[in-house]
């Protein structure tokens, strides 16, 4: 069976309207896009805003700060790496009033530089490299052509322009400088990608940088004392489940989305049905590994 119809399936035994009214009712959802297109992401908006209260990230952390209120199934929106097509959402954001949060690669975005696992010529083997220490991951797409500095005739992240227009109406954070696998960096490694990400943004683009995003959802305990000592507030992570105001503000959980235009399947996985049959076989939600004890 093809898995839109396993979505239409399960949106229609009832489960995700179960888990709005009971699971998700008194606690904040977080959800997970990526490069979504402007068509699905309307769609999304308009569901997302009828079935939940879309609350910004900053809301999230000032009710855990000052012990405040937040309103019945709360949800925060938010997308990894900063992808150029985020743009083509402002208007979307705008006219919607949705309050949205991008975790931007500092080292990549306003620059022609490429996202690594985007390069064609390790398609299929992502998984794979994920698990090899952060120099032998580099040693391997230096190998099949690809650089982290090497610049290409398009970008594949936002500019500076850009940022700066959406910036009134968008949150943007901090998703390290190149999107390593924290857990298989150095220490060294991890410090530069931790504090200088936060560095960068905040220097060339005025943000204010209190949140980083784990790329791939991996990191360890060191990871996320690096992160404190580099002041961040919080630390997002794509470990399933859902949150509340007692939830470590560094181990925040999210539910990957990804990117559809399947209505079935944003209703399925947004409710965090979909996330949690398959952790119960076994497997985790989304990437490689995350920390429990631990990375």
């Amino acid at each position: 069976m093809k898995n839109n119809q396993i979505f239409k399936i399960l949106r229609y035994t009832g489960l995700p309207f179960f888990f709005r009214q009971f699971l998700q009712r008194k606690k904040v959802t977080i959800l997970l896009f990526h490069s979504i297109n402007k068509a699905a992401a309307e769609k999304s908006f308009v569901y997302l805003s009828k079935n939940y209260n879309i609350i910004a990230l900053k809301d999230f952390l000032d009710a855990v700060q000052n012990q405040g209120k937040l309103p019945e199934r709360a949800l925060i929106i938010t997308f990894d790496d900063g992808h150029v097509s985020n743009y083509d959402l402002l208007p979307e954001i705008i006219k919607r009033h949705i309050p949205v949060t991008i975790f931007l690669c500092s080292a990549i975005v306003n620059t022609n530089r490429h996202f690594w696992f985007l390069h064609e010529s390790i398609s299929g083997r992502i998984a794979q490299l994920k698990k090899l220490s952060n120099n032998e991951r580099l040693a391997v797409l230096s190998e099949n052509g690809f650089t982290q500095e090497l610049q290409f005739d398009k970008p594949q992240a936002l500019n500076k322009e850009q940022i700066d227009e959406m910036k009134t109406h968008v949150d943007f954070q901090s998703h390290t400088m190149f999107h390593p696998v924290l857990p298989r960096c150095t220490d060294a490694e991890a410090r530069k990608e931790i504090f200088e990400s936060k560095q960068q943004l905040e220097e060339a683009f005025q943000l204010n940088i209190n949140t980083i995003s784990y790329p791939n959802g991996d990191y360890s305990v060191r990871d996320i004392q690096m992160a404190k000592a580099a002041g961040y507030s919080c630390g997002i992570t794509v470990d399933y489940g859902f949150n509340t105001t007692k939830t470590d503000l560094f181990r925040l959980k999210r539910i990957s989305v990804n990117d559809t235009d399947d209505m079935d399947e944003l209703i399925v996985k947004a409710s965090g049905v979909w996330a949690f049959l398959k952790t119960r076989n076994g497997r985790r939600q989304a990437y490689g590994f995350s920390d429990k004890t631990e990375a």
